[in-house]
């Protein structure tokens, strides 16, 4: 013990030894930066004992201020001297190569080195390699980027130019899935964002390498899996090899794992809350007892929490939820409902919204300003702004305010361009389809959506532009105009043409939870030109017609998943209502669809579908030609396209009534080594009946029906799908078609 304490009074007197006063500090070498600024800089105080340890901090502090490129300190008869060479400013930086503003301005602001700042040759190493990476972000992967610096001695300034080669953009020629995915390859291509590049694909832009692009699609691979069942899916990484001819395969590695079903649910509920206020959640836990673990369903729940807090007034509300494995493949899953602390929005800061206002976004919060804090709808508000899917990246956090019970909420939103051009074609039985358009959502930064559409068909030519606005006048309704031109020339065959020029203008707002109504007014001219060949009826059409009608559609969707459901139903009815009119039809048409998982092992969903569509005239007059109604091409297979039904003149003129009932399911079975294609089966019965302007053409009241196998393959091309068909009953008049096939692509 005696030994331990000399030998740290030795070390004391040693430090002490070697530690000096002093009583000046002299600077040399500086030309900008004064002698003050470098004695706060290097965090100097006179008064201290200088020793090897203090003197090493100070160039440690001024080295890390990036000002000086050599620093030399030195103590002589209590004098500090500090002889130094600063670093050169940066006079300008100047990118060339690029001509793209977007890009520029995104490089200016995130490299470090900016004018009127210290120069370093570390630091531009990092900024070249950020650039680096951004372009690559973009699909810039063969990039080549070259700095050039012309030096004023005189000034101790650079003047910094960047040029920069960004070359091809880096196509995905091939992508492939492996590991113990579970599903074919021909479903996750469908899933994911990234698609191969074609010779014929100049337009797309998802064909190019691009990270952020890839983070979306294993997010959009994981929320897929995990509504399939796969709780603990896991892809676990994603590569990119570069072939010899300059194009990348990307490869997604996916553990699928087990499937999973939920088990019990359980609610545990503080003891101030009352229990009937959560017995629509109860009946809800009931219903997905035993069925496949899926997230929409979770949130689902979380869905009836956040109506409950908002109805109920159970302001301060959290939820936590306890997952707990049994069996090996099934979830018990505890609710904790608990008060969380009593606190409010003091305020709440948009910040990176460059381009877009901030109304976009203040417009999709739950919570807002001098509201109670509550967790739910705060989380619930950071996933709407996401769904607007304008943003790359949207963060959130939350900050002490002003008062201990006062909390602020920072929104970090990411730019991303938002507009699209796409082209499409396809050919098949039923003819040959040629389209494109431009999308964009985000106009003038308001969160408005424009949409521009052309297609050409071997008989018809379909223009269309939509206009839409959510959140009109703050009335939380999407308020839409469209304008819609419409050719379909039939004069060769049955001696007729259509011309249809319409206008519309309505909204679209939920009513009640999932059912959707959207009211519009449509203002329609038409011109029915007719020749010799066409039927008498069709001659006596012949003219100039103008509409003005009152439509409204009404959606209720229960579907547990918009993509590809295995469980729930949706329908839809839609009526046009004529209010001055040369004809005044009145059509309504019901929609109803129900989804079934039939075999959970083996993803087997079952689907039934029913249509009814009727056209009729208030006063009795005929339904024009472009009004009456036709069974729909993908609702009755084995029967030629419009070729069932009420004859005119050789003409099938479909009829003033419509019904089809379809029956269909995958088979996933079949064919199950193949990864590009999905086996179906499927039923079809459908009818079309009804001449109102001549008593004596057959009207044809009787159900078509067929039967058959489907075939969907994603060929290199674009997918293709099969169907081979076999009627079952039919009318002599009826033309069939046992086989049938549509190829679509996009560019």
């Amino acid at each position: 013990m005696n030994f331990i304490k000399v030998f740290f009074v030795l070390l004391f007197i040693i430090t002490n030894a070697y530690a000096q006063n002093i009583s000046v500090i002299e600077v040399s070498g500086n030309k900008r930066i004064s002698k003050e600024s470098i004695i706060v800089l290097g965090k100097i105080n006179q008064n201290e004992n200088f020793d090897e340890y203090k003197i090493n901090n100070i160039l440690k502090n001024l080295y890390n201020s990036n000002f000086f490129k050599d620093i030399n300190i030195s103590i002589e008869n209590e004098i500090l001297k500090i002889d130094l060479i600063e670093n050169p400013i940066v006079e300008n930086i100047i990118f060339t190569g690029i001509k793209n503003k977007t890009v520029i301005e995104t490089l200016e602001e995130n490299i470090s080195l900016k004018n009127r700042m210290s120069f370093t040759d570390e630091i531009l190493t990092n900024d070249i390699n950020l650039i680096n990476n951004i372009l690559k972000s973009g699909g810039y992967y063969f990039a080549k980027i070259k700095p050039s610096i012309v030096k004023n001695d005189q000034l101790n300034s650079i003047k910094l130019q960047i040029d920069i080669d960004l070359g091809e953009k880096a196509k995905v020629k091939k992508i492939t899935f492996i590991g113990d995915k579970k599903i074919k390859d021909r479903k996750l291509l469908e899933v994911i964002a990234t698609e191969e590049h074609k010779f014929w694909k100049f337009i797309s832009n998802k064909v190019y390498l691009n990270q952020s692009i890839i983070d979306l699609d294993v997010r959009l691979l994981e929320n897929y899996y995990r509504n399939s069942g796969y709780y603990k899916v896991n892809v676990k990484n994603t590569f990119a090899e570069l072939d010899k001819n300059g194009f990348f395969k990307l490869t997604f590695n996916i553990d699928a794992g087990k499937r999973y079903f939920f088990n019990n649910f359980k609610l545990n509920l503080p003891d101030d809350y009352d229990s009937k206020d959560f017995e629509n959640l109860e009946r809800l836990f009931i219903k997905l007892e035993d069925e496949i673990y899926s997230i929409n369903d979770l949130d689902s729940i979380l869905k009836e929490i956040e109506k409950i807090a908002s109805t109920k007034l159970y302001d301060f509300i959290d939820a936590e939820v306890v997952e707990n494995i049994v069996n090996e493949n099934r979830i018990d899953f505890t609710f904790n409902i608990r008060t969380s602390q009593k606190k409010y929005v003091e305020k709440i800061n948009i910040l990176g919204n460059f381009q877009t206002i901030e109304e976009v976004v203040r417009n999709k919060l739950l919570v807002d300003e001098g509201d109670p804090l509550n967790a739910l709808l705060y989380n619930k508000s950071i996933d709407n702004i996401r769904s607007l899917r304008i943003f790359k990246n949207v963060n959130a956090k939350i900050k002490d305010g002003t008062d201990e019970n006062l909390k602020i909420i920072d929104i970090i939103v990411e730019e991303q361009p938002t507009g699209e051009i796409s082209l499409a074609a396809g050919v098949g039985t039923a003819g040959t389809t040629l389209g494109g358009g431009v999308v964009e959502k985000n106009f003038l930064g308001k969160g408005i959506n424009l949409k521009t559409n052309l297609e050409l068909s071997d008989d018809s030519v379909k223009g269309e532009f939509v206009y839409a606005r959510p959140n009109f006048a703050y009335t939380d309704n999407t308020l839409f105009t469209s304008l819609e031109a419409t050719s379909t020339d039939q004069l060769t065959d049955f001696g007729y043409k259509v011309s249809k020029n319409a206008f519309s203008i309505g909204t679209e707002f939920e009513q009640y939870e999932n059912l959707f109504f959207n009211p519009s007014i449509e203002i329609l001219f038409e011109d029915l030109e007719t020749n010799a060949s066409a039927s008498k009826q069709l001659r006596k059409q012949e003219g100039s017609y103008s509409d003005l009608n009152f439509n409204y559609g009404l959606n209720y969707d229960l579907r547990n998943s918009k993509f590809e459901p295995t469980s729930g139903n949706k329908t839809s009815f839609f009526q046009e209502l004529p209010i001055i009119s040369d004809n005044n039809e009145i059509s309504n048409s019901l929609v109803f669809s129900q989804y079934k998982a039939l075999n959970q092992s083996s993803s087997m969903v079952g689907k039934g579908s029913l249509f009814i569509k009727s056209v009729n005239s208030l006063d009795g007059s005929d339904v024009r030609i472009s009004k009456r109604a036709f069974v729909p091409y993908s609702r009755l297979r084995g029967f030629q396209k419009g070729k069932i039904g009420p004859i005119d003149n050789n003409n099938y003129i479909g009829g003033n009534y419509v019904s089809s009932l379809n029956l269909s399911t995958n088979i996933p079975g079949i064919f199950n080594t193949i990864e590009n294609l999905d086996f179906g089966y499927f039923i079809d019965i459908a009818n079309v009946w009804g001449v109102d302007y001549d008593d004596t053409i057959d009207d044809s009241s009787k159900l078509r029906s067929s039967t058959g196998i489907g075939l969907d393959i994603l060929t290199p091309i674009g997918p293709l799908s099969f169907s081979f068909s076999k009627p079952i009953t039919k009318k002599s008049t009826d033309k069939t078609e046992t086989f049938r096939f549509n190829l679509g692509t996009t560019f």
